[in-house]
């Protein structure tokens, strides 16, 4: 993979610490993991801390990817 100057690379790789542990929580609940995200988010107090963070994690990678099959961020022009 490309390392990036901005954010070193492979952030995502070192942020999920448990793959698939929201999943788990949102199938437990009926839901998907966005919908458990967007709860859990909009009321953090009803779940504990390492929730609370996954589900922040869950919807930041889910406006990247939305992100990415747009087209990405749009470049500046460099000024000469």
């Amino acid at each position: 993979m490309a390392k990036s100057k901005r954010s070193g690379g492979r952030w995502i790789q070192q942020a999920i610490k448990r793959p698939g542990a929201l999943t788990e929580k949102a199938r437990r609940r009926g839901m998907s993991p966005l919908q458990f995200a967007r709860q859990v988010v909009s009321n953090p107090d009803a779940y504990d801390t390492r929730t609370v963070r996954q589900a922040n994690l869950a919807l930041t990678l889910s406006r990247l990817s939305k992100r990415r099959k747009k087209g990405g961020r749009k470049r500046r022009k460099k000024r000469s």
